[in-house]
């Protein structure tokens, strides 16, 4: 089998906050490449990316001219084919590269799957057919506070039992960011599990500093206090505080997280498919994790990282960001917090019928 052809699509979504229909975030990832790795025994993977940016046009053509790197390779021989891409890129470790790369190496372990005519989580090890999900977008920084209980109370109605807000909200002093985020303890109870974003926020001591104010609260994990690659000041907050610090999902390839692991810089590990180089990338790192004793949680693209989470035997949840459900056919929804595996072969996702008709843009 031999790759023939890589279909390249690119798609722009409505803003919308689709759990509850709270006001959308601002900068919100909306605009996706939709990938499509075609062989000449008529086996096809599919696989996403998306550059929130205005350099959409210099990924297309990076996809593009890795499509044309890696026709004619066996694309059951997706180490190799990785490899071919990053020396065709310079070994460039992070930026469009990247992006490009990971959809592709994506599209690939999906025809693999096809191929052995089994779902990714088996293919890549197959521990568990479901994982939880936690409730991610609906309790963003630019949600008014008069509006966030109601939210909040909402996520929990539907049956969620892990839910994540943001704090450093713009223009709040610490006392009111703390309020603020009392307010949304009260709105869901002790028993749910609160997550907290940060995204690289605050500095150190600012982390520290409100962080002890609010261990009261037994919040699931801070996530990304601090500017991503100050491995020593994340692992200055983790040693300081009760409460688990989440990083991760910010680290552009392997490398910077082994880093992060071997500085002991968070208490969880947070690996995002597009940015860590797919796949094959993605599984390396929760591998690394695994050897220091760390769970790992995923980044955005739930419909996918589902499989990997199920498939590793330190995989902890997946974040439910529902930003792309529109792409799919039938993409898997968490049901009382919890997202089933798709049951097909690969990645048991299909685009949506009318998906380039509705969203495609030239």
């Amino acid at each position: 089998m031999k790759i023939e052809h890589i279909k390249v699509d690119f798609v722009r979504l409505p803003e919308e906050e689709p759990l509850v229909g709270a006001p959308f975030m601002i900068g919100m990832m909306r605009e996706f490449f939709t990938v499509q790795v075609q062989t000449d025994e008529g086996l096809e993977g599919i696989g996403v990316t998306a550059f929130a940016g205005k350099l959409v046009r210099s990924l297309r053509a990076a996809l593009e001219e890795l499509g044309e790197v890696i026709k004619g390779e066996d694309p059951l021989r997706v180490e190799q084919v990785n490899a071919k891409m990053r020396v065709a890129s310079a070994s460039c470790g992070s930026g469009i590269a990247m992006l490009a790369i990971s959809a592709i190496d994506t599209a690939l372990w999906d025809l693999r799957g096809k191929a052995f005519n089994v779902s990714l989580a088996r293919l890549l090890g197959g521990t568990r057919d479901k994982v939880p999900a936690y409730a991610s977008g609906a309790l963003s920084r630019t949600t008014p506070t008069d509006k966030l209980q109601r939210a909040a109370s909402a996520l929990v109605e539907k049956g969620y039992r892990q839910i994540k807000t943001q704090m450093a909200v713009a223009g709040l002093s610490p006392k009111q960011e703390i309020e603020r985020i009392r307010l949304v303890r009260e709105a869901v109870g002790p028993e749910v599990n609160l997550m907290v974003d940060i995204n690289q926020r605050w500095s150190v001591a600012e982390v520290i500093s409100i962080g002890h104010q609010i261990e009261d609260l037994r919040l699931g994990w801070l996530e990304d206090p601090t500017t991503c690659d100050d491995h020593q000041g994340h692992a200055k907050i983790a040693d300081a505080l009760s409460t688990p610090v989440c990083a991760g999902e910010y680290l552009w390839g392997i490398e910077p997280h082994r880093q992060a692991l071997a500085h002991h810089a968070s208490d969880i590990t947070m690996i995002d498919l597009l940015r860590v180089g797919g796949v094959t990338q993605w599984m390396k790192v929760a591998g690394m994790a695994e050897a220091f004793n760390k769970p790992v949680a995923s980044h955005l693209l739930p419909e996918i990282h589902v499989h990997l989470i199920a498939a590793i035997p330190n995989g902890l949840v997946v974040e439910y960001m529902p930003w792309t459900w529109r792409l799919f056919e039938n993409p898997p929804i968490p049901v009382n917090g919890e997202i089933a595996v798709p049951p097909g072969a690969g990645l048991g996702l299909k685009f949506a019928p009318d998906l380039f008709e509705k969203y495609g843009i030239s």
